[in-house]
């Protein structure tokens, strides 16, 4: 029994030039051949053997110092080979172990982003010398299990669901609202205004995080209290200013808060920025967890590690290193 297919899809045979067409090319090309009448002759594509001209084409100079330009066969072999060399992956992990064990150190013991080591080596002296992959070989890299972290590991590898905004009707209205806010403020290009807000524990009735935030340079205050009341707030400020002394109103210009009842005491505006620094807080302080158990030295801890995080929006610089170049150039 004959079997019979229909299989009318031909097979593709890509071949690529050889240096004996290539030859044959230059010596056409010299005795005044067409394009068109060059690609009968090999059984070859007109688009074809217009790049291979261009590639092996080079610059000549004559006796007389004019210059012109022909087609070389040993210049488009070369180029060709060259070109071709540099297909294909070609995996950087055995040349960059020492960035990859930095960046393992980082991700895990200090819960960086693999973006934000990429961005902090590259502003860092001792790297510019050294072999390093971009943020997008790095997470590759996690992908395929070639390191010691996961994406597990990662705080913020899984895109979360964004919250709608929601409009409460019956908040009570003490200051004035973000509206309101002068423009100097709002683009973040004057240093000295500052957010506040309050991280609460596990239950009404337990210690409460204040944190305090500089909308242009990202440094933060965290500070514990025994309760979200307004007289726990207020102690706390008193603190603070105690502490900054005389240079206080020059640092602290403004301070932007919500209409909560714990800022009773402020002429505030309703703050925006610091939720998401409140976000970095709750990486070691989950929800739930009673913030009265919290030792002072690990507060202390996780302050020191958000103020000395690079960010990208600072470009890659650290909240801690731009509030002191703020601070030098005020006093």
């Amino acid at each position: 029994m004959a079997v019979t297919t229909k299989d009318t899809t031909s097979a593709r045979f890509f071949k690529r030039l050889n240096l004996i067409e290539r030859g044959m090319i230059f010596a056409l090309l010299r005795e005044g051949c067409s394009l068109r009448h060059i690609a009968r002759q090999l059984g070859r594509q007109v688009s074809t053997l217009s790049r291979e001209i261009k590639r092996g084409t080079t610059t000549q100079r004559r006796s007389d110092w004019t210059t012109y330009e022909t087609y070389f066969p040993e210049t488009g072999q070369s180029v060709y080979e060259r070109n071709h060399s540099n297909n294909g992956f070609h995996s950087k992990l055995h040349l960059a172990e020492p960035f990859l064990q930095f960046a393992e150190q980082k991700m895990l013991r200090d819960r960086w982003s693999p973006d934000t080591v990429v961005g902090f080596c590259r502003l860092q002296p001792e790297w510019q010398e050294q072999v390093m992959v971009c943020t997008k070989t790095l997470y590759h890299y996690i992908y395929c299990c070639l390191l010691n972290v996961r994406n597990i590991d990662l705080s913020l590898k899984v895109r979360r669901r964004t919250k709608r905004p929601r409009l409460r009707k019956h908040k009570r209205l003490m200051g004035q609202s973000i509206e309101e806010r002068p423009n100097t403020i709002l683009e973040r290009e004057k240093f000295g205004h500052w957010e506040i807000d309050t991280v609460i524990g596990r239950q009404s009735g337990d210690a409460t995080l204040l944190t305090i935030t500089e909308r242009k340079t990202r440094q933060e205050y965290i500070l514990q209290m025994p309760n979200k009341e307004a007289s726990s707030v207020s102690a706390r400020l008193t603190e603070l200013m105690t502490s900054w002394g005389e240079n206080f109103a020059a640092v602290f210009r403004s301070i932007t808060a919500d209409n909560g009842s714990e800022f009773a005491g402020l002429d505030s505006w309703e703050r925006g920025t610091n939720e998401r620094h409140n976000g970095l807080i709750r990486r070691f302080i989950p929800k739930k967890t009673s913030i009265a158990k919290v030792l002072p030295e690990t507060i202390l801890r996780i302050q020191n590690w958000c103020n000395h995080l690079p960010r990208k929006i600072l470009g890659y610089k650290t909240p801690q290193a731009c509030f002191e170049a703020e601070l030098a150039a005020l006093f």
